[in-house]
């Protein structure tokens, strides 16, 4: 579905998970087993009508029997599919989280959990060879999916992409985030300790939280870019108060050339600092101007790409070293 990325892992699905994406899925052998046993729900269904009962209003305990009600839910807001088994800790654990993120959604999302044990055709339906297998329906067929139990950030970034792709066609999802107006995001608890540590001075154990999150999330423009900021800070403030003297009587004095371009982004001077260090990079070589040019580049990253002075100080950089 275009608009959707997939998450890491589910390219793990195999060739039958690929066929669900594509729209080969076919309910309807489930819709006729749905219909066929309309008038006789199986135990725990929850409902006289035979549709799902809820363990909250974002999320429905599904059987084949009752699956079809959640096709045609589909119709109008986004469903989110957990096939689950109790035998699976990774299941448990990936559906704690999306059941706390359902219910946070107010209703933009439903989630829909099947024991797929107990409801064998559904996980047959979907191509699922794993569990937990997640998939998402919209207008009564998949539109995306994933496998394994995917780090909670990565999950939330998915279900993101998934209702900006779909706001537009399906009503439900406009109609609940009207309803429950401006949600404030949740704050991410490593971003939260990061700062923290900086807060404190720690910035050994800022860089170090900052650096976890980018393992983990190496896109994470984010954590790079408050990761270059904890870097600045710490060289920043041990910087040799004398440094800028130096500079000045000795301009082979590399480390003294370095701090003093520090200080002078402390200080706001930026475009002077820029200056400094292409100059230092013009009159080296080797690996003293591979230095230079590394702490430089440092310190573009402290600005937004579309600042005139970086882009002005990249032209000239690549002037000097070319």
């Amino acid at each position: 579905m275009e608009g959707v990325t997939h998450p890491r892992g589910s390219a793990a699905n195999s060739a039958a998970m690929s066929a669900a994406l594509s729209g080969a899925v076919d309910l309807s052998a489930l819709k006729a087993r749905a219909e066929a046993s309309r008038n006789q729900p199986p135990s725990g269904a929850g409902q006289p009508d035979g549709t799902p009962a809820p363990s909250s209003d974002a999320v429905l305990e599904v059987t084949e029997a009752t699956f079809q009600s959640v096709v045609e839910l589909s119709l109008n807001q986004l469903v989110v599919v957990d096939l689950w088994a109790g035998f699976s800790e990774q299941c448990q654990q990936l559906t704690a989280v999306l059941e706390r993120l359902a219910d946070e959604s107010g209703g933009a999302w439903v989630l829909a959990k099947v024991d797929v044990e107990a409801n064998p055709r559904i996980a047959q339906a979907f191509g699922a060879q794993s569990v937990p297998t997640v998939v998402a329906i919209a207008g009564g067929q998949p539109v995306d999916a994933f496998s394994g139990a995917l780090p909670e950030p990565e999950i939330r970034k998915w279900l993101g992409s998934l209702l900006d792709a779909l706001r537009d066609r399906l009503p439900g999802i406009r109609a609940a985030e009207e309803a429950r107006g401006p949600v404030e995001e949740p704050e991410d608890p490593r971003f939260t300790e990061a700062e923290d540590a900086f807060e404190r001075g720690d910035y050994a154990g800022a860089q170090a939280a900052y650096e976890r999150i980018l393992d983990a999330e190496p896109a994470n423009e984010l954590a790079k870019n408050a990761l270059a900021q904890v870097k600045f800070t710490a060289r920043a403030e041990a910087a040799d108060p004398s440094a800028r003297e130096k500079a000045e009587a000795d301009p082979k004095d590399l480390d003294a050339q370095l701090a003093t371009a520090d200080l002078d982004i402390a200080e706001q001077d930026v475009e002077g600092a820029f200056r400094r260090l292409v100059d230092v990079v013009r009159r080296t070589a080797g690996d003293d101007r591979n230095r230079v040019r590394e702490h430089l580049v440092a310190l573009f990253e402290l600005f937004d790409p579309a600042d005139e002075r970086v882009a002005k100080a990249r032209r000239d950089l690549a002037s000097a070293l070319f």
